[in-house]
């Protein structure tokens, strides 16, 4: 009877081993509704909908993007040459009051301060003197030549006249020239109402950058006082280094980014590529006109771009939607399951490669062929491959 017992045991054990060996087989693969095959369900974690909701998981099919290809370039904001302007004093004279502040929009022809001295008087004094008596030579030149021409004057007495005329009228015309420089009218002065102060006006629209002087202040000739810059045509000028010269050409476009703006995005077109390498760094600048000029943009702004030398139109996610694991790049596919009052998702690892990347968005390339219809998790892939390898890990305990 014992050795009946032992055989009907041995028997029993065997089933049980049987058993156990084709379960394991059983869930070696999962075959899901999209016809995709998945390794192990240890290799996949569930969440219910408010466990989704808690992480903000955004579901959703991979987007076909435009992830282009950059090269990287810093640089900052310029104005062209001629829409930048620096008034001086054309003579030594006393600042008698300034009549703009620092940052005022300003028109071509406005007074910006106004220049007090004894010798803008005495220009003044010496212009009219000297255009009375030329009146007069004038007059005495052109009777002088008539006696001349009929025989009847001295050729001497001629030659005499021509020449005092024609001096006094070179230092006269000297002196209107000065007179012009300070923006005087002649004719008012001919009329003996002389100017006690001259204006300084600005050469060009635009707005005060700077102003340097303070009333009462002398300033000598071809001293500083304003600077003026005209924004209008304001572009970024960047620098793009050797080894990536030959990717350039005028025409690409370029994102630009702007700390001071809280790293606004603003779209620019690149009109003009140097000839000349700078020695520190190796580098050539570019210059690109920005399409529409929005927020407070001044000469000087630091400023990053993208140049943009190749469209690329491929699958992307975004950055959060990849993960990196022994060196192999992986994202998550996402399932739904029916229950009764509620719903879960299970997300699977799928590995990828990676390509372009574009603000924040990745090309990726499934290894295998996936249906268009895929759901993917759009963001949290670290804290989705954390819980997997604990779970993993628990089941492995």
């Amino acid at each position: 009877m014992k050795n009946k017992c032992n055989i009907y045991i041995v028997f029993f054990a065997s089933c049980v081993v049987l058993l156990s060996c084709k379960g394991k087989g059983h869930d070696n693969k999962v075959s899901n509704h999209d016809g995709m095959e998945h390794i192990n369900k240890q290799e996949s974690v569930h969440l219910t909908d408010v466990q989704l909701d808690a992480l903000s998981i955004q579901i959703d099919t991979i987007p076909l993007r435009n992830v282009a290809s950059y090269v990287e370039a810093n640089g900052k904001l310029e104005v062209p040459p001629q829409n930048e302007a620096t008034v001086t004093a054309i003579i030594g004279a006393n600042v008698v009051s300034i009549m703009v502040i620092e940052g005022d929009r300003v028109r071509k022809g406005q007074p910006l301060a106004y220049l007090s001295h004894p010798d803008l008087i005495r220009i003044q004094s010496d212009y009219i003197n000297e255009y009375s008596q030329l009146q007069y030579l004038e007059q005495e030149f052109q009777r002088q030549q008539k006696l001349y021409e009929e025989k009847v004057g001295s050729g001497k007495q001629f030659q005499k006249t021509k020449a005092d005329y024609f001096s006094l009228k070179g230092i006269v015309t000297g002196l209107e020239a000065q007179l012009k420089q300070f923006g005087l009218s002649l004719s008012r002065i001919r009329n003996n109402d002389l100017y006690e102060q001259v204006p300084v006006y600005s050469p060009i629209d635009g707005y005060v950058r700077l102003v340097e002087v303070k009333t009462g202040q002398y300033v000598s000739p071809q001293s500083e006082i304003f600077e003026i810059v005209n924004n209008d045509h304001i572009h970024a000028d960047l620098m793009v280094f050797e080894k990536d010269m030959h990717k350039v050409k005028v025409g690409q476009k370029v994102n630009l980014f702007i700390e001071s703006l809280d790293n606004q995005t603003l779209q620019a077109n690149i009109y003009a590529v140097g000839k000349a390498f700078e020695d520190e760094p190796k580098a050539v600048h570019i210059h690109a006109d920005i399409e529409e000029k929005s927020g407070l943009l001044i000469p000087g702004m630091y400023v990053r771009g993208q140049i943009v030398t190749d469209d690329n139109y491929g699958y992307a996610l975004p950055e959060d939607a990849i993960v990196k694991e022994n060196n192999r790049y992986y994202i998550f596919t996402a399932e739904v399951e029916l229950h009764d009052n509620d719903t879960s998702w299970i997300f699977y690892p799928m590995e990828v490669t990676t390509g372009s990347r574009d603000n924040g968005w990745i090309e990726i390339k499934p290894l295998k062929a996936i249906p268009k219809d895929t759901k993917v998790a759009f963001d949290a892939a670290y804290y989705l491959m954390a819980e997997m390898k604990k779970g993993e890990a628990e089941h492995s305990h």
